[in-house]
């Protein structure tokens, strides 16, 4: 039999906004391995962590693979009947607004654009809204009242050439560690430019920064209306621009004047020295972007804040030319992508407004609907509030796991488990908002599925398939299109190809646009098949008339009716007073190598080591205060509830802030969904919630015993009071800890590895520790080790034991010491995921003259790759050399 041919296919990242290039390589043997495309423009042939293993997230281990209807498999013929006689059921009675959809920036843009067709054309209500409201909001509002439209000028080139980047609320290295990349070498390049990180934490981007302002939360306002005040009182503002360009400065600029050096220190918490080492960059600096991203966003202020850093580069000018200008770098792979079809409750398609009567009937029009939506919808704080009390008594969501990911998580749990009627389309059925749901659609995942994506620099790409949808999966533009069809619809959505879909989102784009909306494709209006399939990556604008701009508005046209850009007189916010008994300052966000709601990235053993547990980084004189050592578990908790989470104590968190990452989820964690803490407090503007500013407290949690396991297979069920568990090299490692201890161990242990073991045990009743080594036809099975403070084993050399030959007795009890031999050399903690690097390789490395961090990379490839664990190879470095650094964060979750 002949094996087909080895193939390679160009797609597109899943993950981040940056929207890297990637060639998928398929073997003759079905394998797939990925690299980075070095002909796409965004990353050249760069991938991070994430994107370096894709392929390790393509199994089909937990995939959801045919229709299911109140937990019963069954056809899709019936599912989808089903689901539409219930949606016009529900229209029926209750009218159109009694049904919603919470779509997701995990959609292609095809998908994206039917979902909204059909809601606001068709069904006739604006109750679509997607996660990307949790993202990128306040940037939407932002732009549109400074620009009159949803623009980002600028592009990633301005990060390279400019001579000054401002990244304000952004974790670069870790949150878009190939954009980081292209910033560390254009830097590297030209030593003159200058980086300053805006940021209540000292994050690993803080490694490339001549300049950390270490602001309080919420203080952005505050420090740009500075920035403006002391812009105008240098002569660094450009009159001739703002004059014929723009309207409403004098109003901006006499409120940053209501604010002197003294209240502006008050304000952010930055020292003044430090305030005016900024603020005279800033002015002398012509080349200057600002990048923000959630720490910007994610504020009931946030639009303010975005308006705030605008009016800045308005006022100088800066803005739409090379190496100036704001630039949001947003979250998702095509956020931007669902901003363009009107994926957002308050907006239509090709960025017109729903308001406006206008754009209503032009798209009407143009979609030859029935009716048109002719308000706003509901938000996605709003809407899950309205799911809880009764208004929207039928919901479709579509990939994406608000159980989890949305602000009051508890509360939308228990709305979602009382709606009527719940939809979830998803690759999975495990996620906790899919076991909520009456019905499963099973889509197409990332390798399947054929479709665009947006960037964050405007960037329009393809995603493209190039393996076979898992069992009965299919495409979210066909599910949605089936679903319309069977609702009465079927005139609107007769498309056959995703090619079709977008052919018609350019044509829109073009429909009546003299030029006075930015967002036109028209060039690609009249695409075909074989045309959509060779599509290479482009910017958009692209009229039919003429090339792709790579930046917009440095002509001085923007997009209101005058076409002037308007300052936005923004004003500080008052502080919200402290609440008794809260007194820590809890911000939210994500790690470096996981995503999400680790649905995709908890299939990873290489993004599993990092940090494989939640933790929750403390000031260590809060710690103290706290009474909390390195490696306790914590108790957090709000007025909402509490999680458990462990210790990781590091001066580059701010004090009287914590931070605790959003990722962990009742699938990998007993007690971690951090946003089961965080009330729906939203901007008033965008509707986007505050996911970073919630009052907290903690106390350290005291168990009775602690454990650690690895396993060759994950567990039925864990009977701890505090579990953590992921994948691992040959299985699953899982750390633990009991407030009462189960009243026989060794059942405990056979019912956590499976009944059919043998199991050699040690014990050592005077310290408190216990070991078990559980064994099948002589492979290991699982190692427990349970000890009465948190378990001292070498974590990595544990792990490696599941694929190490077994077969000696003496090798057998082994295994219970925990460490490896003397001669056996410990890799530790993974630094570095791209390569699978230790901290103890990387130690040893150091120890042999390695003093920097290309030398450190030569020897051992670590930082080499996406250059997101640079910083912390840094800290390796200076520890070990003694050089003065503060000391390096510890904790059980990183160290072995």
């Amino acid at each position: 039999m002949d094996m087909p041919a080895p193939r390679s296919i160009k797609t597109t990242c899943p993950y981040c906004g940056v929207g890297c290039g990637v060639i998928a390589q398929i073997g003759s043997d079905g394998e797939v391995s990925v690299r980075g495309d070095a002909t796409h423009p965004a990353n050249r042939g760069r991938l991070c962590s994430k994107g370096l293993s894709l392929a390790e997230t393509i199994d089909l281990d937990d995939r959801l693979l045919a229709p299911q209807v109140h937990g019963a498999r069954t056809d899709w013929d019936t599912t989808l009947n089903f689901v539409a006689g219930k949606f016009n059921e529900t229209i029926r009675e209750h009218g159109p607004d009694s049904v919603a959809f919470y779509v997701s920036g995990q959609l292609l843009t095809e998908d994206y654009y039917v979902a909204n067709k059909l809601m606001k054309g068709f069904i006739g209500s604006a109750n679509i809204d997607t996660n990307s409201r949790l993202c990128m909001a306040s940037s939407v509002a932002g732009h549109r009242r400074a620009f009159g439209s949803d623009t980002v000028p600028g592009c990633y080139e301005d990060l390279e050439i400019a001579d000054l980047v401002v990244l304000v609320g952004s974790n670069l290295a870790w949150c878009h560690p190939v954009l980081y990349q292209r910033l560390v070498a254009a830097k590297e390049r030209r030593p003159r430019m200058k980086v300053v990180l805006i940021d209540p934490r000292r994050t690993a981007t803080a490694d490339i920064a001549d300049l950390h302002l270490p602001i309080k939360a919420d203080g952005d306002v505050a420090l740009f209306l500075g920035l403006l005040r002391h812009l105008a009182r240098n002569r660094a503002i450009d009159r001739k621009f703002v004059g014929r360009h723009t309207n409403g400065f004098d109003e901006a600029l006499r409120i940053a004047n209501t604010l002197d050096l003294y209240a502006l220190v008050r304000l952010t918490g930055i020292s003044a020295p430090s305030l005016q080492a900024f603020f005279e960059l800033f002015a002398k600096t012509e080349r200057s972007v600002t990048v923000y991203s959630q720490g910007v966003n994610q504020s009931a202020t946030g639009t303010d804040k975005v308006n705030a850093i605008i009016n800045c580069h308005l006022a100088t000018g800066r803005i739409g030319r090379p190496g100036m200008g704001p630039f949001s770098v947003t979250g998702q792979p095509n956020a931007m992508g669902g901003r363009e079809v009107g994926g957002l409750a308050n907006m239509l398609a090709a960025h017109m407004t729903i308001e406006n009567p206008a754009d209503r009937d032009r798209v009407q029009r143009f979609w030859q609907s029935p009716t048109i939506a002719d308000k706003p919808g509901l938000k996605a704080v709003d809407m899950f509030r309205a799911v809880a009390d009764g208004r929207i008594k039928a919901l479709w969501i579509m990939a994406t796991n608000p159980v989890v990911s949305m602000p009051d998580a508890e509360s939308v749990a228990e709305a979602i488990r009382a709606c009527p009627f719940v939809v979830a389309s998803d690759v999975t059925a495990t996620t906790e908002t899919a076991k909520l749901a009456h019905v499963l659609l099973p889509a197409a995942a990332w390798g399947e599925k054929n479709g665009t994506v947006t960037n964050s620099e405007r960037l329009i790409s393809r995603q493209r398939g190039f393996m076979t949808p898992a069992g009965d999966a299919r495409p979210d533009w066909w599910i949605v299109c089936e679903v319309a069809r069977r609702m009465g619809h079927a005139g609107g959505f007769t498309y056959t190809e995703p090619a079709e879909i977008f052919a018609e989102h350019a044509a829109l784009s073009q429909f009546e646009n003299t030029g006075t909306r930015d967002f036109d494709i028209g060039s690609c209006a009249d695409i075909d098949s074989d045309s959509y399939d060779d599509l290479a990556p482009f910017q958009w604008p692209r009229p039919a008339d003429r090339a792709s701009s790579q930046r917009m508005l440095g002509n001085g046209h923007f997009f209101t009716p005058d076409r002037k850009a308007r300052f936005v007189s923004v004003q500080v916010a008052s502080n919200t007073p402290p609440q008794p008994g809260f007194p820590f300052t809890l911000n939210t966000g994500r790690v470096r190598d996981h995503w999400h709601t680790m649905t995709r990235t908890g299939k990873s053993s290489r993004l599993s080591q990092h940090y494989a547990e939640p933790f929750v980084e403390i000031h260590p004189d809060d710690a103290a205060r706290s009474h909390i050592a390195d490696a306790d578990l914590v108790r957090v908790s709000t007025g909402l509830g509490a999680i458990i989470v462990r210790a990781l104590l590091t001066p580059r968190q701010q004090i009287g802030s914590i931070f605790v990452p959003m990722h962990w989820n009742d699938v990998f964690a007993s007690r971690a969904r951090v946003d089961v803490l965080i009330e729906g407090r939203t901007d008033p503007t965008s509707g986007q919630p505050a996911l970073k500013t919630m009052a907290a407290r903690m106390e350290r949690f005291v168990a009775q015993t602690y454990g650690f396991a690895v396993l060759r297979h994950p567990p039925a069920m864990i009977d701890a009071t505090y579990w953590a568990i992921a994948k691992c090299n040959g299985g699953w490692r899982v750390e633990l800890a009991f407030g009462t201890d189960p009243d026989d161990w060794t059942q405990f242990t056979r019912t956590l590895v499976g009944a059919n073991v043998d199991t050699v045990a040690y014990r050592d009743g005077q310290a408190g520790h216990q070991r078990f080594a559980c064994y099948e036809n002589g492979a290991l099975e699982g190692l427990i080790f349970l000890a009465s403070e948190p378990v001292a084993v070498s974590r990595d050399w544990a792990i490696s034991q599941l694929t190490a030959p077994q077969a000696s007795a003496r090798k057998r009890s082994t295994v219970l010491s925990g460490r490896p031999g003397a001669n056996s050399l410990d890799r530790g903690a993974t630094v570095c995921a791209c390569f699978g690097v230790g901290i103890n390789e990387i130690a040893e490395a150091v120890a042999r003259g390695c003093t920097s961090v290309a030398a450190v990379g030569a020897a051992t490839q670590a930082g080499t790759n996406c250059g997101s664990c640079r910083s912390e190879i840094r800290n390796i470095i200076e520890q070990k050399t003694a050089m003065p650094m503060a000391p390096m964060p510890k904790a059980l979750v990183t160290s072995s």
